[in-house]
């Protein structure tokens, strides 16, 4: 499994699928056990969640381990809050999983694009592990 799929699931659970964490939008009812998911809803891709939804699940996490990291800024802290290495290393491999063409010094260009770009990879995918990133 590689870095970003341990992210995912650190933070949405071993499916990486909001559908049974992902908290009901304002003002609606909760989408979970509105009924079995179609044969063709396998086949489409994930219905993305708002950076919010992402953030939600994981303050959540930092409240249940009652700890305080930056990380809204930081994927070293965001790493960190989710018990995964942090180190060089793996924040390189992670680099190389989500096709950064800088260099991989850990650089704080690097560390900020790794940071905007796991965000933004967990908002789109809606939770779920795209498959050009599982392995």
């Amino acid at each position: 499994m590689g870095i970003f799929s341990s992210i995912a699931n650190a933070i949405f659970g071993s499916g990486s699928s909001t559908a049974a964490t992902r908290p009901a939008p304002s003002g609606g009812p909760a989408a979970p056990g509105s009924g079995a998911p179609s044969a063709s809803s396998a086949s489409t891709a994930p219905a993305p969640i708002s950076r919010s939804e992402v953030e939600a699940q994981i303050a959540a996490i930092e409240a249940r381990r009652g700890v305080k990291y930056n990380w809204k800024q930081s994927i070293v802290d965001l790493m960190k809050l989710l018990d995964l290495d942090s180190s060089l290393a793996s924040r390189k491999e992670l680099a190389q999983e989500l096709g950064y063409k800088g260099a991989l010094d850990g650089s704080a260009e690097m560390n900020i694009w790794l940071h905007k770009q796991v965000m933004e990879r967990l908002a789109e995918g809606g939770g779920k592990i795209p498959e050009s990133l599982k392995g």
